[in-house]
């Protein structure tokens, strides 16, 4: 619940409401959930990502140590992550109370596009067809490529921040004979089956993906997320490449807000170049790193 005292940027107010409303949404597709005082406990179903807790939509507001304690206790009993998600500008009560526990806080830039507005040539997907750079494309369920496309962040992150680093097209074929890829890939191709995520990828002059990003659009607002670039790829304009072709799938497909939290300020400013503004900052709090 918003603290009402608490400012924000002209006209941000509303685009954050509906924010809230999408990161509730989201998760129950692939989630149970469970009522923690002001917490909602998001529990995974089957395989796949755990998620976390967030402050209940349009909940009471009002937190204690022990409500965070108590949520921590939980995800330890299910074996989940003890993390916690939310946006500071809705919920600024919140930092205080999680830190007091002893969690760590992370910071990330919260970016919102208006797709109402004109395509422009930045982001226009004619425009990058027709300059000459590599092909860019929307992957179907059953696209060759989709294995690739999903284990590429898992190098990427790996390898964090825009430098230049040395994971490439030999490390990503090596990668993708995970044993995990199968799942992976049979979960990704589910959710693109029901349209709960757009996977776009650049195709490298071998036809293996070098740079992949997902959208994921719910009831005309999505997320851009893992938008990731082979490291030994970076700095040539891929990840920005892809994000474009994000915006413009999203924009041809109704969504009419869009937006992402970057890792770091120099990751936002990538963002930016596109069209995305700074709105607010996402948290996530999760126990310190041991050693």
């Amino acid at each position: 619940m918003r603290d009402t005292n608490h400012p924000l940027a002209s006209g941000s107010e509303a685009v954050l409401a509906r924010l809230e409303t999408y990161y509730d949404a989201v998760p129950r597709f692939s989630a149970t959930t469970e009522e923690h005082g002001p917490f909602t406990l998001f529990v995974r179903t089957g395989q796949g990502w755990h998620y976390y807790a967030r402050p209940t939509l349009d909940g009471p507001g009002a937190f204690t140590a022990e409500d965070v304690e108590r949520v921590r206790a939980r995800q330890r009993e299910v074996g989940a992550p003890e993390s916690f998600e939310w946006v500071h500008e809705t919920t600024p009560g919140l930092r205080a109370v999680v830190e007091a526990g002893g969690l760590e806080i992370h910071e990330h830039p919260l970016l919102v596009l208006d797709l109402d507005g004109p395509s422009t040539a930045a982001t226009g997907t004619a425009a990058a067809a027709a300059d000459g750079g590599p092909e860019v494309r929307v992957l179907a369920a059953d696209d060759p490529l989709l294995p690739a496309a999903i284990t590429l962040p898992h190098l990427a992150f790996a390898e964090s921040g825009t430098q230049i680093g040395t994971a490439g097209p030999e490390q990503l074929v090596e990668a993708v004979k995970s044993p995990d890829t199968d799942a992976a890939v049979a979960r990704m191709a589910g959710r693109i089956s029901a349209g709960r995520t757009v996977l776009a990828a650049v195709v490298g002059p071998d036809g293996a993906p070098t740079a992949s990003g997902c959208h994921q659009p719910i009831d005309g607002v999505s997320e851009i997320v893992a938008v990731a670039t082979l490291p030994a790829l970076r700095r040539q304009g891929l990840a920005r490449r892809v994000t474009s072709h994000l915006v413009e799938h999203a924009r041809t497909t109704g969504v009419r807000t869009l937006f992402l939290s970057a890792s770091d300020d120099a990751v936002a400013r990538i963002y930016e170049s596109v069209g995305f503004r700074r709105i607010a900052t996402a948290l996530i709090a999760e126990p310190p790193a041991e050693g």
